[in-house]
């Protein structure tokens, strides 16, 4: 176990209650952590990066049979049946081999190849040759029909972007930037609303956008969300997936797409005291529902990225929006006992499902590092919460035995389920993670 007994004596006392306002400041008198407090902690979360993450899932996934990336794995990391080739899980894990090319030189000769790999997936099995856009599910025989509907869903789409994108980053392959490049454009001619703004989410085979179907009175769920409203979770990621393209390929259109993505999530998906609505009509009117802790503190991270990559620095009503999803966040779904975020609640009320999801840890991580960076010297809690994230997630997410992170626990740590490996889970949100807070804490060492 990694934990050290320096953790908990580094803990600073706060005296704030998750039912306090969330801007409730701290004493002056919290003590700000040391150069060495950072250093040691970067280490740490290093070692789970490549220990739990990147050495437990490559060059496993790795298909050399049917190309892409294999998906399902047991607890003890054995390939478990195949579940096919989920657009979602290649885009993210070509986009996690692309970042290990781009942040770790010494590991290039390995992950090139396996770059290499999830683009010709992408390119020659998951794009569509007949009608454009990439799949949303195939089987590991190339074909479309069967588990899941055969159209075109933007979510995935987006992931496939994101993941061609980072390659051409990654490799300067001039057919991964045009493979990126072709997605946006056909999803943009497709799936763009003129009107509203935003995208249709879920399209034909041949790109024509569905419309919200309601059977008998009740909406019919989709395969992320009711068919064919609009979400938060698909426009979040389309955020982050143009993001990585703009950085590669400045195209006033994408970047037009980006302005007008980013004050969507900002001043139409997120809301006061720092919540966010999971689904809206295609006039972006908001269907209640419930708050999703995991994706409001990762949203906070995702639209400072994009403010920050187009216009240097984030606005003050960016910088505002993202501190109150994370303050909220802590304020009621945050775990007082056993530490780490809880899965969904209300907007005032207590939680509604109390399990540790990986991605929800993860991000949480990232997050309260990312705010105590900013307001660190204000305000002790968000370090505070980030040594007591870690100790959950080195605790009880990491598989101590076999390594890797469990998908999900009940609140104290016990696991719920045992395989590390599904269709909706691949390296990509604790890949990230870790390797945001490593360089983070480096940074913030360097500074002291």
């Amino acid at each position: 176990m990694r934990i050290g007994s320096f953790c908990i004596s580094l803990l600073l006392s706060s005296g704030m209650s998750a039912a306090q306002q969330p801007s409730t400041p701290l004493p002056a008198i919290a003590p700000q952590p040391t150069r060495e407090t950072y250093l040691k902690l970067a280490a740490e979360v290093e070692d789970a990066l490549h220990t739990d993450v990147l050495n437990v899932w490559f060059p496993r996934t790795v298909d050399h049979e049917h190309g892409g990336f294999h998906s399902h794995f047991t607890r003890e990391w054995k390939w478990a049946p195949s579940d096919g080739k989920f657009s979602v899980f290649q885009g993210r894990m070509t986009w996690i081999a692309s970042q290990v090319v781009l942040h770790y030189p010494k590991t290039k000769d390995e992950f090139l190849p396996i770059v290499r790999q999830g683009v010709e997936y992408l390119q020659n099995v998951m794009w569509d040759k007949q009608d454009g856009g990439f799949f949303w599910w195939l089987d590991d025989a190339g074909n479309s029909a069967g588990k899941f509907p055969e159209g075109k869903g933007l979510y995935g789409i987006g992931f496939c972007i994101y993941g061609a994108a980072a390659a051409y980053q990654a490799t300067d392959d001039a057919q991964a930037l045009a493979l990126a490049q072709k997605g946006f454009r056909w999803a943009d001619e497709h799936a763009h609303d003129p009107v509203n703004g935003g995208y249709y989410e879920w399209l034909t085979r041949e790109g024509r956008p569905l419309v919200p179907i309601v059977a008998d009175g009740q909406i019919v769920p989709g395969p992320v969300g009711p068919m064919n409203y609009k979400s938060m979770n698909t426009h979040i990621h389309l955020l982050e997936a143009f993001t990585q393209l703009h950085r590669v390929w400045p195209d006033p259109t994408l970047r037009d797409r980006l302005e007008e993505l980013l004050v969507i999530v900002r001043d139409r998906i997120c809301a006061e005291p720092g919540v966010m609505n999971l689904f809206f009509t295609n006039a972006w009117q908001a269907i209640p529902d419930h708050d999703s802790y995991g994706h409001d503190v990762e949203t906070a991270y995702l639209m400072l990225e994009t403010d920050e990559m187009l216009h240097r620095k984030a606005s003050p009503k960016t910088e505002r929006m993202a501190k109150l999803l994370v303050d909220h966040a802590l304020a009621y779904g945050w775990d007082e006992t056993n530490g780490g975020f809880f899965r969904e609640g209300t907007t005032f009320g207590k939680p509604e499902d109390t399990a540790k999801e990986w991605w929800v840890e993860v991000e949480g991580l990232n997050a309260l590092l990312l705010m105590h960076q900013r307001y660190g010297k204000q305000d002790g809690v968000y370090f505070e919460r980030f040594l007591k994230q870690w100790e959950f997630i080195q605790k009880h997410q990491i598989d101590a035995q076999f390594h890797g992170l469990y998908n999900l626990t009940k609140a104290d740590g016990t696991p719920i389920t045992q395989d590390k490996g599904v269709i909706w889970k691949a390296a990509y949100h604790d890949g990230r993670a870790f390797m945001n807070v490593s360089e983070r804490l480096r940074e913030l060492a360097g500074n002291q």
